[in-house]
């Protein structure tokens, strides 16, 4: 009894010397006063006060160039693998000239209607035309420790992307120009506000809709807009996939996924526990969806083809990238397992017996995905993950119907207005290249230039 109670007393001194040192700073011994002109701690509106943080901002740098990095090269080589021979080339180019066109328009005034001061819940105040009022040491409300310049560039990376994967709908036979000119009003007229609703502080974003990285903005958002534009060009006149060069079908797949890290985890907007959370959960997700999309190929058609690897992978990115920061890592398992099954029965079983003719499946990968992803968020959110998600499985059984909501809005908006801007582009420019123009290629009838000089 003597030796515990001598153990406890001395367990209490270390104690105490313990959390005498950790609070020395915000309880220091009373000194003398001459020295206690100035005060012991900062006020609270300085302490407050948004801060630039090198650590954050280092990772967004480096989270931002990842997301360069989807657009060039990686969907433009995925996509490009997959063309025909013939038409590499212009598929690579409609990536490239899409990121190109949406850099110059998210600065002019993109930036500013998307994540400017919100009015009546549709669109951003335009306070920040040509990206006025931002300079070195200004920070953005909703990315309070990184610079403004890199918040504004990480967002025109999503918007660029964004663009470019509804073009593996349209190639192999729609106009260049048409492409150039559909790139400029869908950015601006479609992107730009969905952007707002849900990131910018809109309607949906009052509601309570969540999507951490693009389930409706990005996925859904360009799914429905292939699945239109497919629609109205119709099909072509050899409406198959059979890829040119599953090499870079392949190399392309791991870029997305290695920018996908730099998509999902730098949309926390900080070198943080929740982007942790994303990164991991943005792995797990992709290789399950990966694999079983594989076994169900294999089952299905006998055959586990490397194609269906890549495409099960994109698959599970798209699908995890709204529900990345807001699962925990059994939810982001459901969610990849059955990104690998519902997207390939939509490609594969879907597709033929509806007829359309989307070259690339852009609609079954990112269209079906995206919904996938946005309403399972609705199910598996977990407020121990984050505290701004609480899914039903959770007790929330609210945060499913908005869910639900967000993405019926987003379906029907994409889909009305990118009739309409193809409507603009079919009396401007003409959407359909020329019967002769199709046999012969896109790369020669468009470019003058050959992918392969074989």
């Amino acid at each position: 009894m003597k030796r515990m109670t001598a153990a406890t007393l001395l367990l209490l001194v270390l104690f105490s010397h313990i959390a005498f040192a950790e609070e020395g700073v915000t309880n220091p011994p009373t000194p003398p006063a001459a020295e206690q002109a100035a005060p012991a701690q900062p006020a609270p509106e300085a302490a407050s006060a948004p801060k630039i943080d090198s650590g954050d901002t280092a990772w967004m740098i480096v989270a931002t160039a990842l997301v360069m990095l989807m657009t060039l090269p990686g969907l433009a080589l995925f996509y490009g693998g997959l063309a025909k021979r013939k038409d590499t080339l212009n598929t690579m180019a409609m990536s490239f000239v899409t990121y190109c066109i949406v850099s110059c328009l998210w600065v002019i005034y993109g930036f500013a209607f998307a994540f400017g001061p919100d009015i009546g819940g549709i669109i951003g105040r335009p306070e920040k035309l040509f990206l006025s009022g931002v300079n070195v040491g200004s920070i953005n409300d909703l990315a309070a420790t990184i610079p403004e310049y890199i918040y504004v560039v990480f967002q025109m990376t999503f918007a660029a992307i964004t663009v470019a994967l509804a073009s593996g709908a349209y190639i192999e036979r729609m106009k260049f120009s048409a492409w150039v000119l559909f790139s400029l009003l869908w950015m601006t007229f479609v992107y730009v506000p969905v952007a707002h609703w849900v990131w910018g502080g809109g309607f949906l974003a009052q509601w309570g809709a969540l999507d951490f990285a693009g389930g409706t903005v990005v996925h859904i958002n360009a799914g429905i807009a292939a699945l239109m534009g497919a629609l109205l060009l119709g099909r072509r006149k050899e409406a198959s996939l059979k890829p040119s060069n599953l090499t870079l079908v392949v190399t392309g797949a791991g870029l997305l996924w290695f920018g996908w890290f730099g998509f999902n985890a730098g949309s926390a907007v900080s070198a943080n526990g929740l982007a942790g959370a994303a990164f991991i959960n943005t792995n797990t997700a992709t290789a399950l969806a990966a694999v079983s999309w594989m076994f169900v190929e294999w089952m299905h058609t006998k055959k586990p083809t490397v194609l269906g690897l890549a495409s099960g992978a994109v698959a599970g990115l798209v699908a995890i990238t709204p529900a990345a920061g807001f699962v925990n890592i059994k939810g982001a398992l459901v969610i990849g397992l059955l990104a690998g099954i519902v997207p390939y029965f939509a490609v594969a079983s879907i597709k033929p017996k509806l007829g359309y003719d989307d070259s690339l499946d852009a609609f079954g990968i990112h269209g079906v995905g995206g919904i996938l992803g946005a309403v399972l968020t609705g199910i598996f959110a977990d407020p121990s993950v984050n505290d701004l998600g609480k899914g039903l499985l959770f007790g929330n059984p609210k945060q499913l119907l908005s869910q639900l909501i967000a993405v019926v809005i987003t379906i029907v908006y994409s889909a009305v207005a990118t009739l309409v801007i193809f409507g603009i582009a079919k009396v401007t420019t003409g959407i359909r290249v020329h019967e002769e123009h199709e046999i012969t290629g896109l790369d020669e009838s468009q470019h003058g230039e050959k992918a392969y000089s074989l």
